[in-house]
């Protein structure tokens, strides 16, 4: 199982289209494969330049870590240094807060989406809602 560009984009388009109707601030949205590649990437008109690079870290750290990235948040609050360590190891590409979501279908991890530019928990909860209107699973930690 593997996840497609056409999926990749459709999740995106997902996205964007609920971020539209629950009147979010300008996303950026990023979908990476199962080992961590970019797949694809929408960076809304009138958000900031790093937006991207967020994006991708939320993803990244899902991914890396097998967790959504709220999970990793949480972890972050008891065992800071652990969530540093694997910071450092991944030269500072980890973004551990809310907003980094698993696709995952019958138990097996597709990829991730990361979403950025308006709250963490927005963001989650749009990135959720894009993978599911996709047709998999998401797990946001």
């Amino acid at each position: 199982m593997t996840l497609t560009l056409q999926q990749a984009q459709d999740i995106i388009g997902s996205c964007l289209t609920w971020r539209n109707v629950n009147n979010l601030k300008p996303l950026t949205v990023a979908v990476l494969d199962s080992g961590g590649h970019l797949m694809a990437l929408a960076r809304e008109d009138g958000t900031s330049n790093l937006r991207p690079e967020i994006a991708q870290g939320k993803a990244r750290g899902a991914i890396s870590m097998g967790l959504g990235s709220r999970a990793l948040f949480e972890r972050a609050k008891v065992e800071p240094f652990f969530i540093q360590a694997m910071n450092a190891l991944s030269d500072g590409s980890l973004v551990p807060v809310a907003g980094g979501v698993l696709i995952k279908q019958d138990g097996v991890i597709l990829g991730a989406v990361g979403v950025t530019g308006d709250s963490s928990d927005n963001d989650e909860t749009c990135a959720i809602a894009g993978i599911e209107k996709a047709g998999f699973v998401a797990d946001g930690g």
